[in-house]
């Protein structure tokens, strides 16, 4: 019984790790801008697919996203547009199946609804470019952020989250 114990840890662990993700979120307003969460999620998932479309097998892959500074009413004025940012800076990090490191960087422009994302994206694999797009996924999706001064929809499928990271983790009993 011991050896099955230890071979149910590793899997046990992964369980209580996606468990604790929605605890890890909180509120981000977007006032139309870009949510810098959801951006994260969607480029991880888009990456993903795309990579294993390509037949490449994720491994793992790792997502964040940070607010670029939004454009100023000014070229003097230092404050923060009303509508957020319209530009995320996108960093992935990750491995194949066989252990090459994967890394994905960008811009995201644009995200819908946990489907895609737009902007410029490189992805490598080993430092080769893998590929390069402008868009990934979905996007007849509707848009993930709220209009300016409109909370989501009680009930919307997608809620305004941000999550510092995300991890695609493939699990294999042994």
């Amino acid at each position: 019984m011991p050896a099955r114990t230890g071979a149910l840890r590793p899997l046990a662990a992964i369980a209580v790790a996606a468990a604790a993700v929605p605890a890890l979120v909180a509120c981000e307003p977007t006032a139309g801008g870009l949510n810098t969460g959801a951006v994260a999620v969607t480029t991880d998932r888009t990456v993903t697919s795309t990579l294993e479309r390509l037949e490449f097998e994720v491994g793992w892959l790792s997502c964040t996203a940070k607010a670029d500074t939004p454009a100023t009413a000014s070229s003097g004025s230092t404050a923060p547009s009303a509508a957020g940012p319209s530009r995320a800076s996108v960093d992935c990090q990750g491995e194949t199946g066989s252990g090459q490191d994967i890394t994905v960087t960008g811009k995201v422009t644009e995200e819908r609804g946990g489907k895609c994302v737009r902007g410029d994206l490189t992805a490598r694999i080993e430092k080769k470019i893998v590929f390069r797009a402008t868009m990934l996924g979905d996007c007849s999706a509707a848009p993930s952020s709220a209009p300016s001064g409109d909370p989501p929809a009680p009930g919307s499928p997608y809620p305004t989250v941000t999550v510092t990271v995300t991890e695609t983790v493939t699990a294999q009993a042994k």
